[in-house]
């Protein structure tokens, strides 16, 4: 899939880029993405959530009356879960959400979620943007030259760029991360792909690898 790179004017600049078939070409598996993303969000999960079991609720130990006699239920001490301010039964406990997926599945996933975005045409391929200073007003022009002002989109830089990090934070719908550190979550939460053009060539010298 041939994509026209585009400079910072947004202006096309004659050259044009493969998308590799591998990650960009094959056919999306729904349910891959569904894991991975269901991984993902599951891991972010405090599971700190916790409540008082009757062994825990302040309140005194003794039997409120006795057991026979009274006409009523039995009934044990005022910590029971029946009463307010007694403990809880079967409550929330601290808790770790997170579950294993095999790095076969998650790699898949991800290769859905770009093939996705490249079947759509909602990938847009830059050149390098080389920022001297952080300045989000000069950042936010680009994006706009982009025409991806109104778009919620993923930047993905093929090395951490301090001053290109510290422009895009702070403008909305604007997501930026590292080739190597992106998932298939933040791929398929973002409605548009921006890539520089070295992070094809990644994607290309790792299918030349594989």
């Amino acid at each position: 899939m041939q994509i026209d790179v585009l400079n910072i004017k947004g202006q096309s600049t004659g050259r044009t880029v493969e998308l590799p078939a591998e990650f960009f070409g094959m056919e999306p598996n729904d349910h891959l993405i569904y894991l991975a993303v269901k991984q993902y969000q599951a891991s972010q999960r405090q599971g700190t959530s916790k409540v008082k079991t009757r062994a825990e609720v302040q309140g005194a130990s003794r039997k409120l009356h006795k057991q026979k006699g009274t006409g009523g239920a039995r009934k044990g001490n005022i910590r029971n879960p029946l009463y307010k301010g007694g403990g809880t039964i079967f409550g929330p406990k601290p808790r770790d959400y997170a579950f294993k997926l095999n790095k076969q599945v998650k790699n898949l996933a991800f290769y859905s979620a770009l093939s996705h975005k490249a079947k759509s045409n909602n990938i847009v391929i830059v050149e390098e943007i080389n920022m001297d200073a952080p300045k989000t007003s000069e950042f936010a022009g680009i994006i706009k030259n982009l025409n991806l002002d109104n778009k919620k989109t993923l930047f993905l830089l093929s090395d951490y760029n301090d001053n290109v990090f510290l422009s895009a934070r702070n403008i909305p719908r604007i997501k930026t991360n590292v080739f190597h550190s992106s998932n298939t979550y933040d791929v398929m939460n973002a409605s548009t792909l921006l890539l520089t053009e070295d992070v094809v060539k990644q994607f290309t010298e790792s299918e030349t690898e594989a």
